[in-house]
């Protein structure tokens, strides 16, 4: 269809060869006609270059060299984007076949919408099923108060409200997401749909589940942005546990959570 909106997709990568090819796949494969590629490798020394020129033909840009970091990469790929849409993919993780047209079909029919999430598959480091994201809609209350429940690589937005919120915060090396949908919040409206968008690898060694003080810390620098005084409110814990209450009822009453799938974390 070439009434679909272009859509940049930007792939930050260090040291992921295990996974960048099966990653650049799920992108590429989709066929989606208004696609527009960009892949920010940090300086890899394991191979990941090699595979990236393997597809340099699908993509509109792509580098090798050392950025500062994960933000540091995604926002220099937002720099080469020219895409209707943007959306970011970790070299580990992978978009669902057809979720592209999907989302593009979404954005066309919903102009009211300047970001839509779906749902996510979590996997292991081999690719099996752990368990299945299914989400409640964007809540301002609950996600201040809980956690970042939006699955990051089931979020796609349009470019102007990236534009008008101040894109992302490089000083904010794990809570760089949940900093930037809370500032879409802001500035316009979040949906969700139910579908299943993506599959995030979920493994011991991963930079989520190493530097998890980290991103606690970070979390709580957003969520204190909207404290009036700066400092955390007296009823701040009372909020959470009726947030808590509201999203595990929610999620319980829609049949959102996941029986049956592994719980644990298998690392190979």
């Amino acid at each position: 269809m070439n009434t679909l909106p272009k859509i940049s997709v930007v792939v930050p990568s260090f040291n992921q060869a295990r996974y960048l090819e099966l990653t650049l796949r799920s992108i590429i494969d989709q066929n989606y006609p208004n696609l527009e590629l960009i892949v920010i490798d940090g300086g890899s020394n394991d191979g990941s270059p090699e595979i990236i020129r393997r597809h340099e033909n699908h993509m509109k840009f792509w580098c090798s060299e050392p950025d500062g970091g994960q933000t540091y990469g995604i926002v220099k790929g937002f720099s080469h984007a020219t895409g209707d849409i943007l959306c970011f993919i970790n070299s580990d993780d992978l978009l669902e076949p057809g979720s592209l047209h999907e989302v593009g079909r979404y954005f066309t029919q919903h102009p009211e919408a300047d970001a839509v999430y779906g749902n996510a598959l979590w996997i292991d480091a081999e690719g099996k099923a752990i368990r299945p994201q299914k989400e409640m809609p964007f809540s301002r209350f609950i996600f201040l108060h809980t956690y970042n429940y939006i699955p990051g690589m089931s979020m796609f937005w349009r470019r102007e409200i990236y534009d008008r919120s101040g894109g992302l915060n490089p000083e904010f090396q794990m809570a760089f997401d949940a900093d930037l949908w809370m500032r879409f919040s802001d500035h316009g409206t979040i949906k969700h749909i139910a579908r299943q968008w993506s599959r995030m690898r979920r493994y011991s060694d991963q930079k989520t589940m190493r530097l998890r003080e980290v991103t606690i810390r970070e979390d709580m620098l957003v969520r204190s942005r909207y404290w009036k005084d700066q400092s955390m409110p007296s009823t701040y814990y009372l909020r959470r546990k009726i947030a808590l209450v509201i999203r595990i009822a929610w999620k319980l009453f829609t049949g959102c959570y996941g029986w049956g799938y592994q719980r644990r974390i298998k690392d190979t």
